[in-house]
């Protein structure tokens, strides 16, 4: 019996290490220049290179590579480690708008972009904490 080849793991799809940390970067870099996106901003320190660090750590393990993040820190926890921040529906749809633009300069393949946009956008919303817009 000849074993099938396991499909691509999505971090390896993105291009490992290197790629999640460019989709990250781009991020980031979005976040912190584009006016549209100025509450989600404000959620974050005067420096981004802390949450630029977390969110490439957690990505890696999400996305089927490396644990760094639950290497370093355990179990991610992601509503509990959120909640001292304002999330309502702004906050989420400025996240999920800046990670599908950086997705779409990245050139991520349209439809792995597509399905990693539904599951952030399931993960985003869970993540609100606030009534309203």
């Amino acid at each position: 019996m000849i074993d099938e080849p396991a499909a691509p793991t999505p971090f390896e799809r993105l291009g490992g290490e290197p790629g999640v940390r460019a989709l990250v970067d781009r991020f980031y870099d979005l976040m912190d220049l584009e006016p549209g996106w100025a509450e989600l901003r404000a959620l974050h320190p005067t420096t981004l290179e802390g949450s630029r660090d977390k969110l490439f750590w957690f990505l890696c393990g999400w996305l089927g590579g490396p644990s760094h993040y639950t290497d370093r820190f355990g179990h991610p926890m992601l509503r509990a480690r959120h909640l001292p921040f304002s999330i309502g529906i702004r906050e989420r749809d400025q996240w999920l708008a800046c990670m599908q633009r950086a997705m779409s300069e990245q050139a991520v393949d349209p439809a792995l972009a597509q399905r990693l946009a539904e599951s952030f956008f399931g993960t985003a919303d869970w993540m609100r904490n606030r009534a309203g817009a």
